[in-house]
């Protein structure tokens, strides 16, 4: 039976604290052991919440960001600065926070729509080819050592929804994703393949609406009916949710 750690916080605003200091935390201890360190981003509420705290804590400058690549679990497929984009919202609550601290060529943001890249498809062959680049010989993918991902109420993670073909994808690290139920409709996302190459997977989720889904997913339902139940790294599976979220779940602090 696969194990996941759930961790409850009274709510939203100390969940997103907290999520924070353990990131950082974190990242000084893989660097402790092994550079670089590669990281995936999610957007959502508190997935940007817990950036915006990262980028206000001082032990950030703990973190030797020239050795931390930065990457998206899923983005919308909208032109580049468009609102809509993660990695906008990203920008705004870290990575322009952290400046040169970060080196820009180790931020990898899914490429946007454009005359250049017309399609889901094409950005996600892309990006497919970049995290080759920084994979291990043969792999498809980084063995990333956090991948952060939001819960929608429906249970989907990145951009992978319930009964949505994209679930399925197998042999590729991203797919493009068409007919979203949640707008945008277009999107890019990783694969449940390169999810699960990941080290630790923390799911982060809060409010009353996510109860069902958390209680599903961790309850191992099928990923076609709650996608989040297939969200599994290869070391670890953490939850991170606030009492609201886990209160279906019969979880405890």
């Amino acid at each position: 039976m696969t194990v996941r750690d759930v961790i409850v916080h009274p709510d939203a605003t100390v969940l997103a604290e907290a999520a924070a200091a353990r990131l950082l935390t974190r990242l000084v201890d893989v660097q402790s052991h092994r550079s670089p360190v590669h990281l995936v981003l999610t957007g959502g509420t508190v997935g940007i919440a817990t950036l915006a705290a990262v980028a206000a804590s001082p032990v950030r400058d703990a973190v030797d960001w020239s050795q931390v690549h930065v990457w998206w679990g899923d983005e919308r497929f909208v032109a580049d600065g468009d609102d809509d984009r993660n990695e906008t919202q990203a920008r705004g609550a870290l990575l322009d926070a952290l400046g040169d601290a970060l080196p820009a060529q180790n931020v990898h943001a899914m490429p946007a729509l454009s005359d250049d890249v017309a399609t889901p498809e094409a950005s996600a062959e892309a990006y497919a080819a970049t995290l080759r680049e920084h994979a291990d010989e043969g792999a498809d993918a980084p063995a990333f050592d956090v991948l952060l991902l939001g819960m929608g109420p429906d249970g989907h993670v990145a951009s992978l929804f319930p009964g949505h073909e994209a679930l399925g994808a197998t042999g590729r690290a991203t797919i493009g994703v068409h007919g979203s139920p949640k707008p945008p409709p277009l999107r890019v996302s990783l694969t449940f393949e390169a999810i699960r190459g990941a080290r630790e997977v923390w799911v982060v989720a809060a409010g009353a609406e996510k109860a069902d889904a958390v209680a599903s997913a961790l309850a191992s339902v099928p990923v076609d009916t709650t996608p989040a139940a297939g969200a599994l790294g290869s070391e670890r599976t953490l939850w991170l949710v606030d009492a609201a979220a886990a209160a279906g779940a019969g979880t405890r602090d």
